[in-house]
This record gives structure tokens, sequence and C-alpha cells, in this order.
């Protein structure tokens, strides 16, 4: 799941350039977050417009979720430069490691957001209203481990908020549907972030950060199972509410294999498999898109 190293013929592309770094900062290299927002977008989108969304649109949302997948890591490592300083998976990320100033991240941040908010200027009034609502939860979600056990559900909330938005450009309205989709995001990322926090969970625990692994305990496999069963009931009930053909249910059935695999991989609670099984959580995306998508074009 990783992209190349990051080269424009006219910037240096050497290590330890300024855009290598910035590269870093964003996690250019490791796209995982940038999929994980993107396919509750996609879902949206193919829903909303019953399979054929608007080519702009689409573009709009798809760039966007590239970019505020961005500037959340460049403020997150803001917000964690002195935590990752003492968790030995992130003491080597550039700001935490001095070789960018604070002052860098928080301008991506800045850069990154702004851009993305100027294409969704480009939508109607509805969905750029919502947009300041995204925003907000993009910045505040690094802070919330300080505060609470469930950080998770911040960042399920503003990783589905694109949902919404998706509704409200094609649509003007953010029906019912929206939201129960909306629901499945939310819990499908509490579980999958769950297994994120169980590869960090020593350190945390050290250090006083606050997580649902740590919350959940002896008993975060069977929390996770929990959300990733109402991940698949909130998406069947959408199916069943909008009358989606069997193929639906078939990316339905492959997408509760590919969970319990997952379950299988957090078995031992080796933090190696416990990460594994986060990434996993691409293929889960896709095959829900693949689903809806599969039911539009055999109808």
């Amino acid at each position: 799941m990783k992209l190349p190293a990051l080269t424009i013929p006219w910037l240096p592309p050497e290590p330890g350039s300024k855009l290598d770094l910035y590269a870093r900062l964003i996690r250019f290299e490791k796209p995982i977050g940038f999929y994980l927002l993107l396919w509750p977008t996609l879902w949206a989108l193919a829903v909303a417009a019953e399979g054929a969304p608007d080519v702009w649109i689409l573009c709009v949302f798809v760039f966007g979720a590239f970019l505020m997948r961005s500037a959340g890591c460049a403020i997150n490592d803001y917000a964690d430069r002195d935590i990752d300083l003492h968790v030995a998976r992130t003491r080597e990320r550039p700001l935490t490691s001095g070789e960018i100033d604070p002052r860098e991240a928080l301008a991506v941040f800045a850069v990154l957001a702004v851009i993305a908010f100027l294409l969704v200027l480009t939508l109607n009034r509805f969905t750029i209203q919502l947009s300041v609502v995204g925003i907000l939860l993009a910045a505040s979600y690094p802070y919330m481990k300080r505060f609470h056990y469930l950080p998770q559900v911040h960042l399920g909330a503003a990783f589905g908020w694109a949902i919404p938005m998706a509704f409200a450009a094609l649509t003007e309205t953010v029906p019912k549907q929206a939201w129960l989709l909306y629901v499945a995001a939310l819990v499908w990322a509490v579980a999958y972030d769950t297994m994120y926090s169980m590869v960090d969970r020593e350190d945390d625990v050290k250090l006083g950060v606050k997580s649902t692994a740590i919350l959940f305990g002896d008993f975060d496999r069977g929390m996770i199972a929990i959300f990733q069963l109402l991940f698949l009931l909130a998406l069947a009930l959408i199916g069943i509410d909008l009358q989606f053909s069997a193929v639906y249910y078939l990316g339905l059935g492959v997408a509760a294999l590919l969970l319990g695999y997952e379950q299988f991989l957090i078995a031992d609670r080796v933090p190696a498999h416990c990460f594994a099984a986060f990434l996993h959580n691409h293929w889960v995306g896709a095959v829900v898109f693949g689903g809806i998508m599969g039911h539009y074009y055999s109808i």
C-alpha cells in the first residue's frame, strides 16, 4: 500500500529536501488514511447519484479527500509532537524529529484546508455550510485523546462527514439514508481505529494518552466485533430501504468475510498483526463500493 517516493522534475527529490519532508508529514507514502476517507465518500456519491455522480463533484470530493487527509496528518503531528517523541513507531516523523518547524506543519495544514475549502466553494451553499463542520472535526480530532477515551468516535465522525456533504452536493438534501450511511462509516472507523490504537496501547498507557483500545481492555476484540456487526447492519438496512439487488448483498457478504479475517489477525493482539488488520480495511471499503456499483450497473 505504499506509493513511490514523491519526485517532481523541477523540485529536489533527494531525501531530506523540503519536498520530501512535507510529503512525509502528510504521509504521502502511506495512503491508507486516504483510502479509508475516500471509500465512504464514494459510497455516498454512488448512492446519492444512483451510480453516476456528476464528474466535477466527483473530482472535488476525491481531491478534497486527499487534501483533508493530508491536512489532518499535519495537524495531528503538530498536536502530538511531544507525545510522538516517546513512541517508537512515530518518533522519526519529520516534525517530532525536528526536521521541520511546528509553524511549518501549521502552515501546511492551513494551505491544504484552504485549497479544499476553495474547491467546496464551487458547490452549493448547503454543502459549503456542512464543510465548515468537517474542517472543525478534522482540526479538533488530534486533541481528543487528551480528554476522553473515545477519540476513535471523533475520528469516525470526521471521516464520515463527507457523506452528508456528498448528498448535499448532489441532491441539496441529506435524507435518512445518508445519515444511516454516516452511522455505518462512523462505527466502521471505531472498529478499525481501535485496531490501530491496539498497536500503541502500551506506550499510550505510559504517556496517559486515551483510546478505545485502553477503554475496552481485554474486551477489545469483542467490542470491535460489535462495531463491525453494527457496520454491516447499517449497510443492510440501507439496502433494504433502497431496495438494492442481490449484488449489493453479495458485496456485504464478502465484506463480512473480510471482517472475520481481521478478527483472526487481532486474535493474539500482536501489534504487527493489529496493524495489518487495520490496513486490511481498505479492502472492506472497496468491496462495499463494488457492491453498490454492482447494484446500479446490473439492473
